[in-house]
């Protein structure tokens, strides 16, 4: 596998990681259309377990299917595919070596009383992702919740294990639970505050949700009006994101979240793109459409990171 300079420049940013773990993000970084450029895009498929099967796969059947997903992801030419331990299990001999491969290893669901103090179980281990020749671990941390300290004690213990036998970790940073408002779940500050936290758990991706422009923490909002910082449009707020990510020395993914027309995904990628991001980790925006329009949509979004749109 060659390596352009682009991503050799990447994996100088992880400066105690072994080779094998450097390998496998070099793995993600040149697979499939943006292979090399640096910029990434991802399809996730846990949303199974967090809304329930037919909340996530109804509205296009052949998504029950977890070769569909191996498929959309290679087809489309994606970077990586991530998914809970099942999922992955039941395509894993047919698609062995055809896309890298992340494994979801905590989970939540939507049956769960948590709220304030909400949490995830973990659902698949490091010996999983390897048998299943896993690039990298996938986890949740829920910055803001109750139980935020022992997920991230869980994290870090996860993270370590991974490293130690050359797996990449990828971290979703999802601030939810304790005295966090709904609104504050995406707040400017809060997403930044967030996707820091990634970092120094030592993610080597970290995946976020597009912040709004809105302040939650009064002492934080004091910080960013006396500074002046910039959050009028996504591409500043993106840019602040990855500031908070080590200055750009973490790679930085962003969701596609609940379900939108194509101008409001096609206008969220250009401003992450504009904002410096490393691109879009996308799940329900594609499975829950017909397989040939995520094809279409996903070229578009390929090509926006492309520079060509």
């Amino acid at each position: 596998m060659k390596i352009t300079q682009r991503v050799k420049k990447i994996l100088d940013n992880y400066e105690s990681d072994n080779p094998g773990t450097k390998g496998n993000l070099a793995r993600i970084l040149m697979q499939g259309r943006l292979g090399g450029t640096g910029k990434l895009v991802i399809l996730p498929v846990d949303q199974g377990f967090e809304h329930g099967p037919a909340r996530s796969f109804a509205p296009n059947p052949a998504a029950y299917d977890p070769h569909y997903h191996y498929k959309l992801a290679i087809d489309a030419g994606l970077s990586a595919y991530a998914a809970p331990l099942g999922m992955l299990e039941a395509g894993a001999d047919s698609f062995a070596g055809a896309i890298p491969t992340i494994l979801k290893v905590n989970s939540s669901n939507s049956l769960a009383r948590f709220k304030a103090d909400a949490n995830q179980a973990v659902t698949g281990s490091v010996g999983d992702a390897l048998k299943l020749g896993c690039a990298a671990i996938g986890l949740t941390i829920y910055p803001g919740s109750d139980a935020a300290f022992d997920m991230m004690e869980e994290a870090r213990e996860l993270a370590e294990e991974a490293k130690s036998v050359g797996l990449a970790v990828v971290m979703w940073s999802y601030p939810r639970g304790g005295d966090l408002t709904k609104e504050g779940e995406t707040a400017f500050d809060i997403c930044a505050y967030a996707a820091h936290m990634a970092a120094l758990l030592g993610a080597h991706i970290i995946k976020v949700k597009p912040p709004t422009d809105f302040l939650e923490l009064a002492a934080a909002k004091k910080v960013y009006e006396d500074r002046k910082i910039p959050r009028k449009t996504l591409s500043e707020r993106i840019s602040h994101i990855v500031q908070s990510s080590f200055d750009g020395r973490r790679l930085v993914v962003f969701s596609g979240g609940e379900a939108k027309d194509l101008k409001g995904i096609m206008d969220e990628v250009r401003g992450i793109r504009d904002g410096g991001g490393t691109g879009s980790i996308i799940g329900r925006n594609t499975f829950q459409r017909p397989r040939e329009d995520a094809l279409k949509m996903l070229d578009q979004i390929v090509r926006i990171y492309q520079g060509k749109e």
